[in-house]
């Protein structure tokens, strides 16, 4: 017996932060307009512009305003980290974990039914979101694309 179950690691801001974020790495230094991500990923255009506002704050990419103006990168794509935007959006982790399963006592003493080998996976996921920079997803969203034709 299989079963499937979603686990939603990160809110809808941090996926909308990130697409936004590698859109812009993408497009290599090239000033976009909010709204032409906000089209292309169908994201509400307002609240999109609420991340980019918090991601500006936190010098990750920045605006120009102005008939011309749109937002870049504020960082070569090589050195923002995926766990900088979380960061960005989130705040830090907090100093207590969550158990997978939600139950409020989970810990190496009082395991939950999945605690060790969660805490393995969390250890891996971890360790890729600290060193998944944008530059590589950008290359490999357009890897994908050359592969499907949609360039």
């Amino acid at each position: 017996m299989v079963i499937n179950f979603n686990l939603n690691m990160f809110s809808k801001s941090v996926k909308h932060a990130i697409q936004a974020m590698i859109y812009l790495a993408v497009h290599d230094g090239k000033l976009v307009m909010v709204n032409q991500i906000a089209e292309d990923y169908n994201i509400p255009k307002f609240y999109l512009a609420k991340i980019v506002q918090t991601l500006s704050k936190h010098h990750l990419i920045k605006s120009t305003r102005g008939r011309n103006g749109g937002i870049q990168l504020n960082k070569k794509a090589s050195d923002i980290r995926v766990i900088d935007v979380i960061h960005a959006i989130e705040g830090p982790p907090g100093e207590k974990e969550m158990c997978i399963f939600g139950l409020d006592v989970c810990s190496d003493s009082v395991p939950c039914p999945v605690h060790d080998t969660w805490k393995n996976m969390k250890t891996e996921i971890n360790d890729k979101l600290i060193h998944q920079n944008l530059k590589f997803l950008a290359q490999e969203v357009h890897r994908k694309h050359e592969i499907l034709g949609t360039l």
